[in-house]
């Protein structure tokens, strides 16, 4: 076998970067060979070294370079100066950070990507987290699903997020929990609407009443619709005049369809009573009340 020759062919590439003049804004990344007090010394395997200040390192004031950074670590930063008056390539890495971060956002946008964050600060009108060291502004709608009556309880809640508005020109990044909050309980209703059994009598209670019904949130978390027609098989005006928000109740599975659970009082009265039936409520031995179909119609007036 024929022994190879290097040739100045071999470092082509090598010796035209070398030569390559830097130019501000350029982005460079080195090797570190060096680091004090004050700054750090990068190999740019170039004509000259670069050199980050501690100014344009972090943007943590308490950051102590020697603790930062080693000698052999890797590191990316921007050419704000192709000279620094000594002969080496003065360069920000908080500038490429700032850089790379926003390229990250508009990405994260562009492609839906959930982002975690922490609430750092509270101001007027929703609260600051802070993501790659950008400012980001999630507004007092955008935290959660309902409203937020006290925004202080947020701070430093750690929050799954999605980029809602993106401007680098403007240094403006806005982003939203809401969403991402709302499918997620979509799904936790769903899971527990399947775990639901048709023919199941359970416990609830009522949350809202509608004219056509009351929403009723069973012991297992899932809520169901509790339709006027299936309060009683006597008819009555509005569930209003039998049920009240907050009220325990016992209903009656009767159908879980398109993650829509049904429910029914009146199908209660074909189970067979029990023997003693000279209350009107059954008592648990914790003490709590379970209001039969015979105490909520007592008193009523049917049509």
């Amino acid at each position: 076998m024929e022994e190879h020759i290097e040739t100045m062919d071999d470092y082509k590439e090598e010796l035209d970067a070398s030569f390559k003049k830097a130019k501000e804004g350029d982005i460079l990344t080195g090797t570190v060979i060096g680091v004090d007090d004050d700054a750090v010394t990068l190999d740019l395997r170039s004509y000259a070294e670069g050199i980050i200040t501690k100014e344009h390192f972090s943007n943590d004031p308490a950051c102590v370079l020697k603790e930062a950074v080693q000698p052999g670590d890797e590191i990316t930063a921007t050419v704000l100066k192709a000279d620094d008056g000594q002969g080496r390539i003065l360069l920000s890495r908080k500038a490429a950070n700032d850089a790379m971060a926003w390229d990250k956002m508009e990405q994260c946008f562009a492609e839906r990507t959930p982002i975690d964050v922490k609430v750092d600060g509270i101001v007027k009108g929703g609260a600051v987290a802070y993501v790659d060291g950008i400012r980001g502004f999630i507004p007092a709608s955008k935290l959660d699903v309902s409203y937020v009556e006290n925004l202080e309880d947020w701070l430093g809640r750690e929050l799954k997020v999605q980029v809602i508005t993106v401007d680098r020109a403007a240094k403006k990044l806005v982003l939203s929990a809401k969403e991402l909050a709302y499918a997620r309980e979509m799904e936790e209703k769903k899971k527990k609407i399947a775990a639901c059994q048709v023919g199941a009598v359970s416990e609830g209670v009522v949350e809202t009443i509608q004219n056509y019904g009351a929403f009723v949130k069973l012991d297992n978390g899932a809520t169901g619709l509790l339709h006027v027609s299936q309060i009683s098989d006597k008819r009555i005006k509005t569930p209003a005049a039998v049920l009240t928000v907050g009220q325990r109740i016992t209903v009656k599975i009767t159908a879980v369809k398109d993650g829509r659970l049904s429910l029914s009082m009146k199908a209660l009265q074909d189970v067979a009573e029990p023997e003693d039936t000279d209350s009107h409520a059954e008592y648990k031995e914790e003490g709590e009340a379970s209001t039969s179909l015979g105490a909520l119609l007592k008193g009523i007036k049917l049509d």
